[in-house]
């Protein structure tokens, strides 16, 4: 079967993706850890049993509390509450951490840092799984033993107001509630009221248990202009004010009933320098937790730091201070301070609940348990408690009851420590069979990409791919013997298997198509090296010799795809490309410099010595040897002063654009620090989002959307010159609607709004000029061959795409969309095109240049550096496919523009070589294969590493979307692939 480059190229990213799909579900499995419900409320332990005694003590301990109030202000950071901030803004609460009936804490979050799994950590006590972060935007029913199905289950009346995910996670299991969605995030006051008008009447009234408050504006405060916002102020205190009024109301119900009550304040996450979440900075993972209860008794002395706990403890703590049992899946452990008002054998049996729980979780996860330090500090903790309690059962009040019980109260908080640490640990739990499956398909589709390489860029762009080894007796055997490993596998496992789950007939598929491709691999390396075909005639076949800049291309990307073994490269990779890049450059300065200066003696010395052979002429690389002819017409035809003159000014702007573009990276590194290490650093976008410097960020936005005007327009009609210039100006006037810029008669931003109007006013315009391109496009495709009409199309649909980067881009990062579109213009008119550089090597300087601005955007390998906000641009709701498409644009409008500049590019080259777009097509397929493959088997030979969840399975995410947008832009170059066949000489 014969296949053009392009062709070929889309079907093994199609191919690629799906085993790219396959190891990611291996990778994040949905965890399905819980036991069957049905005894949840039976099998407590009693008393560890003294000799000679009996304890009937077997129930759950009677409550601590009668009402619990939980507040969940999302995007809570402990330096909200605990720092100048909370000083400032949250008096009340202040007050309370410093000498009030309360206790203060910092709990830790463990990534991702997102909503869903953290209120699944809160609520369940277990660690959620990594692909949470994916399925945070459609939350199914939470199916784990948690601690609100233990409260219904035993009576309690729960009334909930927020975010609805806690509606999707717990269907039916509020009395009353009313949900708010969470994905809005440029509204942070109407998600908040809807939560505080319901206050007055729930606090009046007796008929609820457990009252859970989640609000969500300071989240998308956050969001919108991060935790230096003059926003956040005035939000912390209305937080306050309701802290103040849920607490009051309390004290005053307990006057009345004799019984305490608890008002828990916590985040969910807390919040990056940038205002997003989802990684592992210290601003993300540590979040306030206050609770408060006249339970406790009131602080006195000099304000202590908050202790550090893990979020998950709060699952225990608050089951045991409403009497239920513990979630089976929790690795959380009891905070002790809650419980220090009780006697020594109630606080003991509260810790020894709390490690049997433990040790029957680890009991169940890990084969040797009994082996383990916590399991075997917790039976110490038991005999010793043994003891104790026959010394209390025999009357015994002497000093050595209350040291006894203080020693065994340390072996059990010793127990639950090492306990803890070890279940979490086993939170990895890897769906190993889909891992290999997705490799093998990954690996496979690579290689039959490398086998390709020399017909794939020969003259034809195209080549036979052979159907004969899907009828040998290899294919048949390897089918037959998959089908019985898939059997053996399926049958004798005991773990959830996604592979295993899928129907028999889509297995036997991907078996199918496992083994086909290893046939024609083995076929393509038999024709290479068992039976090799004598060298073809013809030069366009044949290789020839490496120049200085392709062996600076294969080695850095060679360097590239190394450097993703380590967590500090992973983390700092934007270090990678911005040094590729710049490397780039110098190398460009070289081979501009030989073009123009060195180039020109050696053809004189050629014509001196008389008119080169066409062999030789046929060994000089393709811009030494235009040059030749160039200067022979010239000669000739008397015109070589005229060309001179012209290649005078040509040659000094094309040795300048190396160092301008040197100059423009330079500025962009200054403009968004990303990373890790770096990231806390000042940069100059900080300096321009503050609101002192909201004038020169005016000016500098108002600057670049000209520029981008002046840039982006050039090749379009008319028409869509007109539909971008109004579609800039309504990007102004949507930043300075929502309040981020100022036009010049506005003195302030108090008239503030979600800019929706403006919004939508921009997206008519992309739309149309849009709609306008791809016109020509169609036209160009079915009722004429006009290369023109195509190439007109093609930038119109490129500068609709850049209007809506604008739109989506922060003030302060246009000026990355105005350099990008600078360095491509002066890349294509003085470097390119006269050095007629071949669509492999262009192909892969614009994938380089789109990965190296992916990260000048700001963006890094964390989730955090996403941004939400971006989604819901002219939104009034949340609307999940617009969202996410918008989400992901903005996140990828580095790469995606200069991928689409590549297209446009290669269609003004197919009259010069028809080939040009097969090959640019197959060479960034290739790109994209190569770093994708060596990253799955990296991060498999890394599972058990420190940092797999913080740093490793972040980036696994962003390389699998990645592979996903690739196969969409190489589907549009194989539209678009018109390779006149006829054109090209055998």
């Amino acid at each position: 079967m014969r296949l053009r480059s392009g062709v070929f190229a889309f079907s093994c990213l199609l191919v690629q993706a799906l085993g790219v799909g396959l190891f990611l579900r291996g990778f994040f499995p949905v965890p399905v850890r819980s036991l069957p419900r049905n005894g949840a409320l039976a099998a407590l332990p009693p008393e560890p049993p003294p000799a000679g005694f009996s304890s009937n003590w077997t129930k759950v301990p009677s409550p601590l509390f009668k009402k619990a109030v939980i507040v969940l202000i999302d995007a809570l950071r402990d330096d909200f509450v605990f720092g100048s901030k909370g000083k400032q803004f949250m008096p009340y609460t202040t007050q309370l951490v410093e000498g009030g009936t309360s206790h203060s804490f910092i709990a830790e979050a463990k990534p991702p840092t997102v909503t869903m799994p953290r209120i699944k950590a809160l609520t369940t006590g277990s660690i959620p799984g990594f692909i949470d972060v994916i399925m945070n935007l459609n939350s199914p029913t939470l199916l784990e033993d948690n601690l609100i199905w233990q409260a219904k289950t035993a009576g309690k009346r729960i009334i909930f107001y927020g975010d609805d995910t806690w509606v999707r996670l717990f269907p039916k299991h509020f009395v009353e509630y009313d949900g708010t969605t969470s994905f809005f995030v440029s509204d942070y006051t109407e998600v908040d009221d809807n939560v505080t008008r319901h206050l007055d009447n729930v606090l009046k009234r007796e008929d609820w248990d457990l009252l859970i408050l989640h609000y969500l504006g300071l989240d998308h405060i956050g969001h919108l202009s991060g935790p230096n916002s003059l926003l956040v102020g005035p939000k912390l205190s209305e937080m306050d004010n309701i802290i103040k009024k849920i607490h009051t109301s309390l004290l005053a119900k307990e006057r009345e009933v004799a019984s305490p009550h608890l008002l828990v304040v916590c985040g969910d996450h807390g919040m990056s320098e940038t205002g997003s979440h989802g990684g592992s900075s210290e601003g993300e993972i540590h979040t306030a937790l206050l609770l408060i209860s006249s339970a406790f008794d009131r602080r006195n002395g000099p304000p202590k730091p908050p202790e550090l706990v893990q979020q998950t403890d709060l699952t225990v703590t608050l089951a045991i201070g409403l009497g239920l049992p513990i979630s089976r899946n929790s690795v959380g452990k009891l905070i002790l301070p809650v419980v220090q008002q009780k006697t020594m054998r109630e606080q003991l049996r509260y810790l020894h609940l709390n490690g049997f729980q433990l040790a029957r979780l680890l009991q169940e996860n890990m084969p040797t348990y009994e082996k383990d330090p916590g399991f075997e500090q917790f039976k110490m903790a038991e005999k010793s408690h043994g003891n104790w309690i026959k010394l209390y059962l025999e009357g015994n009040t002497s000093e050595v009851l209350l040291n006894l019980g203080k020693k065994v109260l340390k072996q059990y908080l010793e127990a639950l420590k090492i306990l803890s640490a070890s279940l979490s640990k086993q939170v990895a739990q890897y769906d190993t069979y889909s891992m290999i499956v997705g490799t093998v398909i990954v690996l496979e589709v690579l290689l039959l990409l490398l086998l390709s390489i020399p017909k794939a860029l020969s003259s034809r762009a195209e080549f036979e791919v052979p159907l004969s080894p899907l009828c040998s007796l290899l294919f048949y055997l390897m089918c037959l013997m998959l089908c019985a490993v898939h059997v053996v596998v399926c049958t004798s496992t005991e773990g959830l298997c996604y592979f295993c789950s899928i129907s028999w007939l889509t297995a036997v598929g991907v078996i199918m198509l496992i083994s086909g491709l290893l046939c024609v691999i083995v076929s393509g390396l038999e024709k290479v090296f068992v039976n090799p075909k004598q060298p073809a005639k013809n030069p366009a076949a044949s290789t020839s010799s490496w120049s200085e800049l392709d062996v600076l291309i294969l080695a850095g990307t060679i360097g590239h795809v190394s450097s993703l073994g380590a967590s500090s490269f992973i983390e700092e990779e934007h270090q990678t490309w911005y040094f590729l890049i710049n490397t780039l450059c110098l190398a460009l300065c070289q081979e501009i410099c030989r073009h123009y200066f060195l180039a020109k003696e050696c053809d004189l010395q050629l014509l001196s010595a008389g008119k080169p052979s066409s062999d030789e002429v046929k060994g000089t690389s393709l811009h030494y040897k235009s040059d030749v002819e160039l200067l022979q017409d010239d000669l000739k035809t008397g015109k070589g002063s005229f060309s001179d003159k012209r290649r005078g000014s040509e040659k000094w702007m094309a040795l300048a654009t190396p160092w301008v573009i040197l100059v423009c990276c330079r500025l962009l590194r200054s403009l968004n620090q990303t990373g890790v290490q770096w990231a806390h650093r000042p940069d100059f976008g900080h300096w321009l989002t503050s609101s002192e410097h909201k004038t020169e960020l005016s000016l500098l936005a108002s600057v670049s959307l000209v520029m981008i005007f002046i840039l982006g327009q050039r090749r379009c009609s008319l028409v869509s010159k007109i539909a971008m210039a109004l579609g800039l100006l309504g990007v102004y006037s949507y930043r300075a609607a929502i309040g981020n810029v100022l036009f010049p008669w506005q003195q302030d931003s108090k008239d503030i709004s979600k800019g929706i109007i403006e919004a939508r006013f921009v997206y008519v315009f992309v739309l149309g000029i849009i709609f306008s391109g791809t016109k020509d496009l169609l036209k160009s495709q079915v009722l004429t061959t006009d290369s023109k009409i195509k190439f007109i199309g093609l930038w119109e649909i490129y500068s609709g795409l850049v209007l809506l980067a604008a739109l989506l881009f922060r003030p302060h990062n246009l000026p990355v969309l105005v350099f990008c579109l600078l360095i491509q213009a002066m890349m294509t008119k003085y470097v390119w095109k006269p050095l007629e550089f071949d669509a492999a090597q262009v192909t892969i300087m614009h994938y380089w240049f789109g990965q190296a601005f992916f990260f000048f955007q700001g963006n890094s390998n964390s989730i955090a550096s996403v941004d939400i906000s971006a989604g819901f641009v002219g939104l009034d709701n949340y609307v999940e496919i617009p969202a996410i498409f918008l989400t992901g644009f903005a996140t990828y409008s580095g790469p995606l523009l200069w991928a689409i500049h590549l297209l446009c590019y290669l269609s003004s080259e197919v009259n010069r070589n028809p080939a040009a777009m097969g090959h640019g097509c197959f060479c960034y397929a290739l790109l994209r294969s190569v770093p994708v493959a060596a990253y799955i088997i990296l991060v498999t030979a890394l599972r058990y590493h420190l940092f797999i969840w913080s740093v490793f399975s972040p980036k696994l995410l962003y390389e699998g979307v990645h592979v996903f947008i690739t196969a969409a832009v190489c589907m549009f170059f194989t539209a678009l692939d018109q390779n006149h066949l006829h054109k090209v000489q055998d």
